[in-house]
């Protein structure tokens, strides 16, 4: 009898992991995300943000920047702060879209040598206003491939004539 059956011994963990869950804990950085100790108590976001060097919560450090600021001499030079523009690069993500009809693309993205990007209806030169000219591309590139050889000028030895012989 001392020995349990399957189902009670799933049931019985059931319960166990029911009765010991913890509360959830929030974000070490005071973002309001629920954290995991795997990462460090930081939410995804602010894990991966500070994997890569990058401020997850600039609104705690303007708080207290605010709050120093407030404590500081009116005497003392107030700079502004530098923002990265390769860091906001990094958050904004770009939506492909059709610069004919503004339908977005996805992956079938089409990109013109006029350097926008279109749909599969507007990908051909005729169906949207190319700015390409397809012509001049063309001349340049035959001149480019078969150099010209222009008239050379080469020294002409003067023909000497020969007197011609007549057999009578």
């Amino acid at each position: 009898m001392a020995q349990r059956t399957e189902k009670e011994e799933t049931e019985f963990k059931v319960l166990e992991t029911l009765t010991t869950t913890t509360t959830p804990t929030l974000c070490s950085n005071n973002c309001g995300v629920t954290a995991s100790p795997s990462t460090n108590n930081m939410c995804q976001k602010c894990f991966n943000a500070a994997a890569a060097g990058i401020d997850p919560n600039p609104i705690a450090k303007r708080s207290a920047r605010s709050v120093s600021l407030r404590s500081t001499p009116a005497k003392a030079a107030i700079h502004p702060r530098e923002t990265d523009p390769v860091k906001r690069d990094h958050h904004q993500q770009t939506v492909n879209r059709c610069s004919g009809c503004r339908k977005k693309v996805g992956l079938t993205v089409f990109r013109c040598r006029c350097g926008d990007l279109f749909c599969a209806e507007h990908r051909y030169s005729d169906r949207h206003d190319c700015s390409y000219d397809y012509k001049i591309a063309g001349r340049e590139a035959i001149a480019r491939e078969n150099p010209s050889t222009h008239r050379r000028t080469f020294n002409r030895r003067k023909s000497v004539t020969r007197p011609s012989t007549v057999t009578s």
